[in-house]
């Protein structure tokens, strides 16, 4: 009797919380939100300099350096190559706006104050480091950064990096570079203050994009997904065996935060494994959190790691 018990409160809390999300996404589909998209990049490829000055108007923010600055790039052979090839990846970016639109509304409904920024698509000279850019109400998108992981462009750089240049990833990034500044960054040094920390940013993630696959949250392919997903439960124990969680050794940021070609347990299955590790183990901690106890959002960002940890009641997968 008991065990019938608790199946039917399952099945109702899950029809509770099914219903709950329908309503979330009901109320979101409502939102009026009209995304202001330019696209800068075919507008400065399209140009000629006789146009320099309308653009000089509509874009002041992008044009410190005098006419002549400008004019030269516009006939520089590589640059023109590198038109014509984000050209020909991007001549169609309907897909991308879709999908940005959506970001956008489930941002307005989480954080109703943060304004809805202008997006400008660009190039950066591949400057794979800064491929978004986020300030205040504007949103720069580096296309010459998504082009394909097996594109020319990227032939010197390392795998683990090329993998991340593609055009899947971009709302992905998109989202990163937003919720990052929604988290307070962790007060204490602790490895687990770090973990859950980029935990918190996942989280948001999942609000944001629920659509996405987690692999591409994480900026994993999914065979790197996979290998996390199946190797939580050895993750874990590693790390505590090893003591890391109180650890304030930066070398763990390194080791297991930083992106990287692969985590670095110092065993034989390091080359196997992806990289931020951490990462994916603190936004284990931070979903098993949020399901366990009922917070507001705000209340769940400003919470310290360590009491976040033990009210998580996190078990990882076997």
């Amino acid at each position: 009797m008991p065990k019938a018990i608790f199946a039917l409160f399952l099945v109702f809390a899950l029809l509770f919380a099914c219903d709950g999300r329908d309503k979330v996404a009901a109320e979101i589909a409502k939102l009026p939100l009209e995304l202001e998209l330019k696209r800068f990049d075919r507008e400065f490829a399209n140009a000629g300099a006789e146009g320099l000055p309308q653009l000089r108007k509509a874009y002041p923010y992008l044009f410190p350096a005098p006419d002549s600055v400008w004019t030269a790039k516009m006939q520089d052979s590589l640059q023109r190559e590198l038109f014509q090839e984000v050209g020909n990846v991007f001549s169609a970016f309907e897909e991308e706006e879709v999908q940005l639109t959506q970001f956008f509304k489930h941002a307005k409904y989480y954080f109703p104050t943060r304004p809805t920024p202008k997006v400008i698509t660009v190039t950066n000279d591949v400057d794979y480091q800064n491929r978004i850019i986020l300030a205040d109400t504007l949103l720069f998108i580096g296309l010459d950064n998504y082009l394909g992981p097996e594109h020319k462009y990227y032939g010197g750089f390392q795998r683990y990096i090329a993998k991340m240049l593609d055009r899947r990833f971009l709302v992905s990034d998109v989202a990163s570079a937003y919720v990052q500044p929604l988290v307070p960054r962790p007060r204490d040094r602790t490895f687990l203050a770090r973990m859950v920390y980029f935990g918190k940013q996942l989280y948001l993630k999942d609000l944001l994009m629920p659509q996405a696959d987690d692999a591409v949250k994480m900026g994993y392919t999914q065979e790197e997904m996979d290998w996390a997903l199946a190797n939580e439960e050895p993750i874990w124990r590693n790390f505590m065996e090893q003591e890391h969680l109180y650890s304030t050794d930066l070398k763990l940021d390194q080791r297991f935060l930083d992106v990287a070609p692969f985590s670095k347990f110092g065993l034989e299955l390091d080359i196997e494994s992806p990289g931020k590790l951490g990462r994916f183990i603190g936004w284990q901690i931070v979903r098993a959190f949020m399901e366990n106890n009922g917070v507001e959002l705000e209340q769940m960002m400003a919470m310290p790691a360590e009491e976040l940890f033990k009210k998580s009641n996190y078990k990882p997968r076997n």
